[in-house]
């Protein structure tokens, strides 16, 4: 899951950054023991996981990892997205960016008693380690890849996939240029219709 670009597709509403980040914990029937504005986020969340998936930027920067993770590829450009996001000066100065994730661990921690326990248990290491601001730095993105190779069923390597990252690092750059903007419109778009039924 990308993390900071969930976060930062919230808009900086609370409910709706709470049930963007806990959407993947939610399962079936469960959103609907929420409020209002966190089932609205958890739509959101999953609205924008479709239109990422779909976008054929995604898809041309899927094929960069399909060789060494074959169908976990998308998750691994999640985490790319969260490392040029992070690095995005058009949408926040690197000075802005610690403010800005200060500000999620803390509206996190204020809704804690909203968040599914496994999400809940996660918010003092990312609080601690700062993971949204630190996806700026590869090393980051090399921890990134091997939590996902630890969570995949038959992926036992993470170092290949950071190698192909690093070479691969204009063209997944340029990837995310033309993706960002794009999903930008879209959460802010569909956020809107969503807040309106």
């Amino acid at each position: 899951m990308n993390l900071l670009a969930h976060a930062y597709l919230s808009f900086e509403q609370p409910e709706i950054l709470v049930g963007n980040m806990i959407s993947d914990y939610v399962k079936g029937r469960k959103q609907y023991d929420y409020p209002n504005g966190i089932q609205q986020g958890i739509r959101l969340h999953r609205a924008i996981d479709h239109f990422t998936d779909q976008h054929p930027a995604t898809h041309i920067g899927k094929q960069v990892f399909k060789s060494a993770v074959g169908l976990y590829a998308g998750a691994f450009m999640d985490v790319v997205y969260d490392h040029f996001l992070a690095l995005d000066e058009n949408e926040l100065s690197e000075q802005d960016w610690q403010p800005y994730t200060r500000n999620v661990y803390s509206q996190l921690q204020q809704n804690i008693h909203f968040l599914p326990e496994r999400f809940a248990a996660q918010v003092p290491h990312m609080s601690t380690h700062n993971w949204l601001y630190n996806y700026r730095y590869p090393e980051a993105i090399e921890k990134s890849f091997g939590g996902l190779v630890r969570r995949a069923k038959y992926l036992n390597d993470h170092l290949e996939a950071f190698k192909i990252f690093e070479n691969n690092y204009d063209f997944l750059r340029n990837s995310y240029a033309s993706f960002f903007p794009d999903v930008k419109k879209f959460a802010e778009s569909e956020l809107a219709l969503l807040q309106i039924k």
